[in-house]
């Protein structure tokens, strides 16, 4: 069994295999139902049985491809991006077991907070670093809402913030540097003040806080001067949007934010010290809204330079973006899928999300960089991945692997021509890498049985 495939153990060695076998099917066949993920019948009712399975938890396989991700980012500066997306089933909720209401409170559905972790030095996608799932239990008394502000944040929803942050630093430990970056929804006063000793936050601000000399956040940059005017890339908001630039003015300083007075412990600090990174597009196009963001951040920003960076990193965010879509109708269609039970339908989940990272690991890498291939194989497939490049290379200096060997688009290069591409054309589309990830998958496979059977051979 292949070790960049485990998604776990389970008490069970052949359970472990199923699973392996079942993530690299999803990641090359890109879907998330059974009956295709199979292949066959017999197939589908093996996947049907690992799901089912008791012994088989939404939890162990979290854990296990996040710590896998944990590993890999030793020595490296990491960017942690975070944030939550829903499935809703309504209109196909009839025989759903086991979930509560979506966000519009009418269809049933379920929740995915996920972290991804992103090398800082090339904007690498390095793994998935984190991920809870969960549905809403029933309100009964209507009162949720009125009561929100009163309960602790140990009973809210909006904790997954903090022990995103928190597992993310157990895990990538050994980073040279964790910066957790959020979005709006993550401007919390407890997230910064409870945050983990050696965690840096860049968190977009959503609420107009009242700071400790009396004045309000949003008010203070206009007494700033700017520090640079710069272009920013804006990501795309859906499947076929190239996105855009904006030219933006950046100011930067310290600000000192204070306790606010619902949702925060009496024993947090009543202030705390932050950096805020004002970037604001003064003449968007006509048409588009202007891009202006706030951010705070722990990190400082004493020049254009330091605000700038800070701004690139918060950009970073459109990389969990990207994953979601890529779970779900853009990518392995999570929501299409027909499986009832709420259990289940978490495993799925769990297999989709790391499945939709390992496909954009795989398409990023084909325009090259230095990322080592052991972010996404594992000692075995590095050696077929040798044993296989003679028979895919040329002649021409066109048909060669151009990239160093053993990096991640060496690899990658390897699966695009088993995939089919012709490196005459243009780079390799989604399809073609499952494509190519599948056959070598399975000829990895192959070549490892092949080894491992000449070594016992009798000389």
């Amino acid at each position: 069994m292949s070790e960049a495939m485990s998604i776990g153990t389970f008490g069970d060695p052949r359970r472990a295999a199923r699973g392996a076998w079942l993530f690299e099917r999803v990641v090359s066949n890109g879907t998330l139902v059974q009956r295709r993920i199979g292949g066959d019948r017999a197939g589908e009712l093996a996947a049907h049985r690992f799901f089912g399975c008791p012994a088989v938890t939404t939890e162990e396989i979290v854990s296990t491809l996040c710590d896998r991700t944990g590993l890999a980012c030793a020595g490296r500066r990491i960017i942690a991006v975070q944030d939550t997306t829903e499935i809703n089933f309504r209109g196909r909720d009839k025989a759903r077991r086991g979930l509560g209401r979506g966000g519009d409170g009418v269809g049933l559905g379920f929740f995915i907070h996920g972290m991804v972790a992103i090398d800082a030095e090339d904007e690498a996608v390095v793994g998935l670093l984190d991920a809870a799932i969960w549905t809403r239990a029933a309100d009964n008394d209507g009162q949720a809402c009125r009561r929100r502000r009163k309960r602790p944040l140990e009973d809210k929803e909006s904790k997954r913030w903090l022990e995103a942050a928190r597992r993310a630093k157990e895990r990538a430990a050994s980073a040279a540097q964790l910066i957790v970056v959020g979005d709006r929804e993550s401007d919390i006063y407890l997230l910064f003040v409870r945050c983990p000793e050696g965690v840096e936050l860049v968190v977009r601000a959503a609420q107009d806080r009242a700071l400790a000399d009396g004045g309000r956040l949003f008010e203070r940059p206009a007494a700033w001067t700017v520090l640079a005017t710069d272009r920013v890339r804006v990501a795309p908001r859906r499947a076929g949007d190239p996105g855009r630039c904006a030219t933006v003015s950046l100011r930067a300083g310290r600000v000192c934010l204070k306790r606010p007075r619902h949702g925060a412990d009496p024993g947090d600090p009543e202030t705390i010290a932050l950096t805020l990174v004002e970037a604001k597009e003064d003449q968007p196009p006509p048409g588009v809204a202007p891009l202006h963001w706030r951010l705070l951040t722990t990190l400082p920003a004493e020049d254009a330079a330091a605000a700038r960076e800070i701004v690139q990193i918060y950009r970073l965010r459109w990389r969990i973006e990207q994953t979601f879509r890529a779970l779900k109708s853009d990518g392995l269609g999570l929501e299409q899928v027909q499986v009832q039970d709420a259990e289940r339908l978490f495993k799925l989940a769990a297999v989709g999300i790391a499945a939709a990272v390992r496909t954009i690991q795989l398409v990023d890498a084909r325009d090259g960089g230095n990322r080592p291939a052991s972010d996404v194989a594992d000692a075995d497939m590095v050696a077929a991945a040798h044993a296989l490049l003679p028979t895919l290379e040329g002649n021409t200096a066109r048909q060669k692997n151009p990239h160093p060997p053993e990096s991640l688009a060496w690899l990658a290069w390897i699966i695009a021509r088993l995939g089919g591409w012709n490196c005459y054309y243009k780079p390799p589309g989604p399809k073609t890498m499952r494509a190519g990830w599948n056959r070598f998958a399975a000829m990895a496979a192959g070549y490892h049985v092949a080894l491992h059977q000449h070594s016992r051979d009798p000389q």
